[in-house]
């Protein structure tokens, strides 16, 4: 009887929000979330000195994942098969680190006269650049600025290393703990993310999430190394055939630069320039290196790699160049390693959040083929 007697609460109907309205919620929330992005960038930035070995080993972990599983799989514990897959890491990048330190210091001593065989080879060029430095002389009358003066205070090498050092043997050192204990602990840190995920269907976005990314990083980075190792070889095989001493060197640089798209075959056809310099007399001579790695280069990027790794994963070329130069940007010469691993984490993610939306191209389609 309470019931029936109580009386009913008046429905309140809101007036229905004008598009004025609408439009300024939506803006605070695209601003909250800009202001968001921004800050995670310059905290990125920032934390550029813990973060970025740190994102490395992640990478790496991603990429040795698969022979950390193969070894648990022959019932050794995650501890050791972690351990194991750490060690082999760091004792093939001793071997190289060894193999390419003694060359490469030789050539080092050898940069003033690879400085003069450039000012020699340049002399040809003398027309054209004193016309070029007339012009500015006249141009500088005209506008009556001054030249620029630049002033370089003289350092002590010893003194750069020595502050140097401490800093970079912390980061290697972070390095390889944050990659063991990611080989370790992966199935971990999956298990207690998915924990927090109290709807099923969330739980299921997420649980696709770790095993898209995982299988795109880790099939990427291993696919490219062993294309990297054979171009490598077949470069280092073809300079030592046209005479340039340190053929093994150059080629291993070369693999090594190939790792990063575009930024790393252009650095690599400039000090093979350079190489040239130092070994031929004639300018035409001279770019005969450089212009056997482009070509080198051309095919591995045009058929071998598109073979290896397969069409169906090509990456959106202007998408992989704002990566590149973003991530160079925030963390220099790691950040050039890791752009492409982060695309394609984030390709996974969002693929699975927005599963309706082509974000990654053809990659993703393939994977749903």
């Amino acid at each position: 009887m309470s019931n029936r007697s109580a009386k009913k609460l008046p429905i309140v109907r809101l007036p229905p929000k004008s598009n004025a309205e609408i439009l300024l919620a939506r803006t605070a929330q695209l601003s909250i979330a800009l202001l968001g992005v921004i800050g995670g960038i310059f905290a990125l930035k920032a934390g550029e000195y813990i973060l970025a070995p740190i994102g490395t080993g992640v990478v790496v972990g991603l990429m040795l994942g698969p022979l950390a599983s193969w070894l648990e799989g022959r019932r050794i514990s995650r501890a050791l098969s972690a351990a194991i897959v750490v060690t082999l890491f760091a004792v093939a990048a001793c071997i190289l680190a060894v193999a390419m330190a003694a060359p490469l210091s030789i050539w080092i001593g050898r940069l003033p006269q690879v400085w003069n065989e450039l000012r020699v080879q340049l002399t040809e060029l003398r027309g054209p650049l004193e016309a070029i430095g007339s012009m500015r002389g006249q141009i500088r009358e005209i506008t009556g600025t001054a030249g620029l003066k630049v002033s370089i205070e003289d350092g002590s090498p010893i003194e750069s290393v020595a502050t140097l050092a401490p800093a970079v043997i912390g980061q290697i050192l972070l390095f390889f703990a944050s990659l063991y204990f990611f080989v370790a602990t992966r199935y971990d840190i999956r298990t207690a993310l998915l924990k927090l995920c109290f709807d099923r269907r969330l739980r299921w976005r997420v649980a696709h999430i770790f095993r898209d990314v995982e299988d795109m990083v880790s099939t990427y980075l291993l696919s490219i190394t062993a294309i990297n190792v054979g171009f490598g070889l077949v470069v280092g095989a073809a300079l030592f055939a046209i005479g340039v001493p340190s053929a093994l060197l150059w080629g291993g640089l070369a693999g090594l630069l190939n790792f990063v798209p575009y930024i790393g075959p252009a650095v690599t056809a400039v000090i093979l320039f350079a190489v040239g310099l130092a070994e031929f007399d004639t300018l035409g001579g001279s770019l005969l290196p450089p212009a056997i790695y482009l070509g080198l280069n051309f095919i591995e990027g045009q058929f071998v790699t598109p073979i290896v790794i397969g069409r169906t994963m090509t990456l959106n070329p202007f998408v992989v160049l704002l990566a590149l130069v973003f991530w160079i940007w925030l963390w220099g010469a790691i950040g050039g390693f890791i752009a492409i691993p982060a695309l394609l984490a984030a390709y996974g993610i969002i693929h699975n959040i927005l599963p309706g939306a082509d974000w990654s191209g053809e990659y993703l389609n393939g994977r749903r083929r």
